[in-house]
């Protein structure tokens, strides 16, 4: 028993569910918020209590990829899991779906050219330019240029499974190519029935460079859907355990606030330390390593001669052309899943 006069936890009710920063034994008690603002080029970060909201925001795009995604991304992870207020993370996409991959109107039609002056990443090996030059079907291909190009959108896109906080993806609308690669770093995934889900670049100029596929469905379901570029449906998403949950559109959100309030009341060091006990176990199926193998094949795909000749055309063409005569085969060309 203690002698002082101030209060015990065991003189207020449930006190273990308590904030980091709450009672008068927080470390954090007399210490003021993080005092920081940042703009995002691609998303915008928002704490609401116990939930930091980082949604992807350019919706006339599809939310897809640039250069800025997964450092812009991996900087808002970081941010939240370094404060203590914060017990989950939610990652989510404004307009009409999650995340449409990358942006492959810059990436193929204009071959990585980008209209904006110099940046962070101008010189890097993120530089469209040098891309741009490293991708040219008449040029010499460095696989190393490439990878060291791609493992970094890895890198930041993989903030959602290190982190040591838990990480909840909500998806609507679509989660296609490039978008399934940070959808499937999350430990939670929650969808609407309809939301269009896989990866169709596998049928020319892709592999999914994450290497998530076999870690999340097994390695049947996933060799189902990238021997195809087949895409599954939210629904079946939940019934393949994909995801942990989907319903229809309309009760996305509040399905969604459910289920992060749910993981909110549960004490921070405790969320941390089942996390880390069930990633041991995902991390020593080798995902570090299946990570690296994808992003080295997903370079080789691009530079194939079906590759070059998928970038091209839709170079000739335009993106969403080259995109029907590649999926219209399949019969599936603006279908949101497979016939079972």
């Amino acid at each position: 028993m203690s002698n002082s006069n101030s209060p015990t936890p065991g003189d207020r009710p449930a006190a273990w569910y308590e904030n980091w920063t709450e009672g008068p034994e927080s470390p954090w008690r007399h210490r003021p918020e993080p005092d920081y603002e940042r703009e995002y080029a691609t998303l915008t970060y928002e704490r609401d209590g116990r939930i930091a909201r980082i949604t992807f925001s350019r919706p006339e795009k599809g939310n897809s990829i640039t250069p800025h995604t997964p450092r812009d991304l991996a900087h808002a992870v970081e941010r939240a899991d370094l404060d203590p207020r914060v017990h989950v993370i939610l990652v989510s996409g404004r307009g009409k779906g999650f995340c449409g991959g990358y942006d492959l109107d810059m990436f193929a039609e204009q071959s990585f050219a980008s209209a904006e002056g110099p940046d962070e990443v101008t010189g890097t090996v993120l530089d469209p330019v040098v891309n741009a030059i490293n991708h040219n079907p008449a040029g010499v291909w460095d696989p190393m240029i490439d990878y060291a190009m791609m493992s970094r959108f890895n890198k930041g896109f993989s903030s959602l499974l290190h982190a040591n906080k838990p990480t909840v993806a909500k998806l609507h609308g679509f989660a296609i190519a490039g978008g399934t690669d940070i959808a499937l770093y999350a430990d939670q995934i929650i969808c609407a029935d309809d939301t269009k889900i896989g990866y169709p670049p596998t049928r020319t100029w892709g592999i999914p460079a994450a290497g998530m596929w076999a870690h999340r469905l097994g390695d049947q379901r996933a060799k189902r859907l990238l021997f195809t570029g087949d895409s599954i449906s939210g629904k079946q998403a939940e019934e393949w355990g994909l995801a942990v949950e989907s319903c229809p559109a309309e009760e996305l959100d509040a399905r969604t606030e459910a289920l992060v309030e749910r993981i909110a009341r549960m004490p921070i060091n405790q969320l941390m330390m089942a996390k880390l006990a069930l990633n041991s176990s995902l991390l020593a199926q080798g995902v570090a390593n299946s990570g690296m193998v994808s992003t080295v094949f997903d370079g080789v795909s691009r530079h194939t001669r079906e590759g070059y000749a998928f970038q091209t055309r839709a170079a000739t063409v335009g993106f969403r052309e080259a995109v029907r005569e590649r999926d219209e085969p399949y019969g599936d060309y603006k279908r949101a899943q497979f016939e079972r």
